[in-house]
């Protein structure tokens, strides 16, 4: 049984309101994505009696260190005060990064079909890029590893994988779960809640 774990993905940035594949390229939060974080922290720390007792981890890139910043500062704790680790990056969209899919149809009509029908397994085409499969399956040890009570700040890829670890969410499924930027997820005895 993993202990209580906090997830929080990071506030919108203009490339989620735009409708651009995000994956590994680097954007900061937007106002929008600031009053996210804030309205998360301020969950938070409603939700934690002792911070003392949990670990603070997010993604190494900028808008989840934004978001795990101003998280704990509407927790009233010191904004640096986490850790982050590597493996809580998003999946990567390889040469798609930076695109809507209507962009990446209109220069090459079809190329998103594969994706549509198996978005799960689906790798994009460029150097690195990574299907939601391979995401779990570097997402898995760090589960797996956590080991006292979490508050992690992390992408919406992360956290479908997380939904298909635990609650072994069907593929297509957890492929196209709605990943709140304005909510926490709860893990607690083996059940995910969105808060």
């Amino acid at each position: 049984m993993h202990p209580l774990i906090y997830f929080v993905r990071h506030g919108q940035t203009a490339w989620n309101a735009e409708g651009r594949l995000q994956g590994q390229a680097e954007n900061d939060i937007t106002e929008t994505g600031r009053r996210q974080a804030d309205r998360n922290g301020a969950k938070l720390r409603e939700l934690i009696g002792h911070p003392s007792d949990f670990d603070f981890v997010a993604s190494p890139m900028r808008r989840t260190r934004e978001t795990m910043e101003r998280v704990r500062i509407a927790m009233a704790l010191a904004p640096g005060g986490y850790r982050t680790d590597p493996r809580l990056v998003e999946v990567s969209f390889g040469d798609w990064q930076g695109f809507t899919f209507l962009e990446l149809e209109a220069a090459e009509p079809g190329v998103t079909l594969a994706r549509k029908r198996d978005k799960w397994n689906f790798v994009p085409p460029g150097e690195g890029a990574e299907s939601y499969q391979m995401l779990l399956d570097r997402i898995r040890p760090w589960l797996d590893a956590v080991d006292r009570p979490t508050v992690c700040v992390t992408h919406g890829g992360v956290m479908r994988t997380i939904f298909r670890i635990l609650e072994d969410t069907a593929p297509k499924r957890a492929a196209t779960l709605e990943i709140f930027q304005d909510r926490v997820l709860r893990l607690e005895d083996g059940r995910l809640d969105w808060l």
